[in-house]
């Protein structure tokens, strides 16, 4: 049985990674920071297939924490999902010196973090998929979202260059970029906001946490194992 440690897996895209990862057999845990009644919960439905763990990425000490949990529950750690992230919308030249920090530290330097700790294992076994998830904003970059756009951009470049390096390890790592997901990210829009998204959007819709799930599960497979240093967008066709 393959297993999975996810961040940011107590709500929206990370708790439907959790779901579907458990739902194909998986052992999984998850970590999350600010959600630990929905987290128990989630944790809850799968019992001894599923454990949630309080860590703040962004924190060395608490990701080493983190994994030897993992270790512990599961006896390591084969698939790593990198979902934890925080958003700031408002005009850049608002955004003050914390700000900035503070989501390149969750959203960029957590899985910097994360992926140290969990390719020691990986190369040892000859095996390993790095999942890191970024934002069309992270292709194109988002108006108001400068800080966010930045460090989503900087997992695409992480997952290029790690890509390259960790490729005669057997480990493969890509990125998926999700767009307009309806997740609790989304709670700041309003239903004509959410309108003229799914309006600008080829297909006509927003997208689904499961669709983006779905996503990372084909790319933790056996069968992607000659995909990697790649992109995937499920996007709707909104950036292409």
């Amino acid at each position: 049985m393959r297993r999975v440690l996810i961040t940011g897996g107590s709500r929206g895209i990370g708790a439907a990674a959790v779901e579907i990862f458990a739902q194909a057999g998986y052992q999984v845990v998850f970590s999350w920071c600010s959600s630990g009644e929905k987290a128990q919960a989630l944790a809850d439905k799968y019992p001894g297939q599923v454990a949630a763990f309080r860590t703040d990425v962004a924190d060395r000490s608490q990701v080493e924490t983190l994994f030897q949990q993992a270790r512990d529950f599961m006896g390591g750690v084969d698939i790593l999902v990198c979902n934890a992230g925080i958003a700031h919308v408002g005009l850049f030249t608002d955004t003050t010196p914390q700000q900035w920090q503070r989501i390149l530290d969750v959203d960029l330097t957590g899985a910097f973090h994360c992926c140290q700790a969990a390719l020691p294992q990986m190369i040892h076994q000859k095996w390993g998929r790095i999942l890191l998830v970024s934002s069309m904003w992270g292709q194109t970059g988002g108006s108001c979202e400068v800080a966010y756009s930045a460090a989503k951009a900087g997992l695409i470049g992480l997952g290029k260059a790690l890509a390259k390096e960790e490729g005669p390890s057997g480990i493969t790592v890509n990125v998926v970029a999700p767009g307009v997901i309806e997740t609790d990210m989304m709670a700041g829009f309003t239903p004509e906001d959410k309108e003229a998204l799914a309006q600008e959007t080829p297909v006509g819709r927003l997208g689904t946490a499961r669709e983006v799930a779905h996503a990372l599960l084909f790319l933790a497979g056996e069968e992607s194992g000659y995909i990697t240093g790649q992109v995937l967008a499920p996007n709707g066709g909104l950036v292409i």
